[in-house]
């Protein structure tokens, strides 16, 4: 039997905490540390931090990179949603001849926007002989790899609208804080314009789809707006009075040609309705695949990277992506 998977955890908030107990589930897999910066944290027992019911593991967390050091297959990395921020990060684990699962937003698709530091990591991670993803549930499968898939059963596509809404109060504190809930309309708008307030991603999954689909853009642009509660909202972290922002309304188009090739929406707010997924292909033939209740986004995205271990250890060295990755399920009793 191969020895099985060994894993590092670099960043244990709430998403890294969900990371660690599913990949405590497969047996294909080994997690033998974590890194965080936070004080509070450092020196801690892993699964206790992450709230296992099965804790301690007898993992401590460390506020160094020194557990680099080890022999590490890949380090699942989730600190930050901009890229700039966490390059040192990432330059580390490359450097520890280590392959990368990142939930960071940005490196989803990072070539239009950040082209020279994507071709500083793809250079890095080929020099080390190892690579690197960026993905989760959106961006990285949701408005990009799964509107890709459905493509496959299409001979020609001219147009495309993805439209997500999700519920905001059934998911976690830092995110409903990220998308404003419970901001006056007008501390909403100072927050977009600081660059604190939205959800981070939109552009990457337009370039992401446009690549593959073969539109040359001329233009992403993105809106942001408040989503405004029409009654008062209580979720188990926070209040949101009416009148108040219950969290975002975003809008991205790709523009070729002086048409919309691509329009995705993003309706992220405490109290919707009804959450769904959207997809519609405008082509021969047109295709249209809705998800009732949406994709729970917690939940999807510590699948999703998890499910993208064995994915990214096989793939050839450098910079992916998921649109480059077959994206598939995962198996608890896996074999190495």
């Amino acid at each position: 039997m191969r020895k099985k998977i060994r894993v590092i955890q670099y960043g244990v908030g709430p998403i890294g905490a969900s990371l660690v107990r599913l990949m405590r589930e497969k047996q294909a897999i080994e997690v033998i540390g974590a890194i965080d910066s936070d004080p509070a944290k450092a020196g801690r027992d892993l699964g206790e931090v992450a709230g296992a019911s099965d804790a301690p593991w007898g993992i401590e967390i460390s506020a160094e990179n020194d557990i680099l050091d080890e022999a590490v297959d890949v380090v699942v990395h989730s600190t930050s949603s901009h890229l700039p921020a966490v390059m040192d990060q990432l330059s580390a684990c490359l450097a520890a001849e280590s392959c990368v699962v990142s939930t960071c937003e940005e490196l989803s698709y990072p070539f239009r926007k950040y082209p020279d530091l994507a071709a500083k990591l793809d250079a890095d991670a080929k020099s080390w002989g190892v690579a690197l993803v960026g993905t989760g549930v959106n961006p990285g499968f949701i408005m990009d790899k799964l509107v890709l898939t459905l493509g496959a059963a299409a001979q020609r596509v001219d147009s495309l609208s993805v439209t997500r809404i999700v519920d905001a109060s059934k998911r976690r504190l830092p995110l409903q804080r990220k998308v404003g809930a419970g901001l006056s309309a007008e501390e909403f708008k100072q927050q977009v314009a600081a660059g604190t307030i939205k959800h981070h991603g939109l552009p990457e999954s337009i370039a992401m789809v446009a690549d593959g689909f073969g539109f040359e853009l001329e233009e992403i642009t993105e809106t942001i707006e408040p989503m405004i509660a029409r009654e008062a909202f209580r979720t188990e972290f926070l209040e949101v009075a009416a009148g108040r922002a219950a969290g975002v309304h975003q809008i991205g188009r790709g523009v070729s040609g002086g048409r919309e090739k691509i329009y995705m929406e993003l309706q992220m707010y405490v109290g919707a309705p009804e959450s769904s997924d959207r997809i519609e292909l405008r082509g021969e033939p047109n295709l249209v695949l809705t998800i009732p209740g949406g994709t729970h986004g917690d939940i999807a995205t510590a699948a999703l990277v998890v499910n993208t271990i064995p994915d990214i250890l096989a793939a050839p060295a450098g910079l992916r992506t998921s649109r480059d990755l077959p994206l598939c399920f995962f198996p608890p009793t896996a074999k190495p």
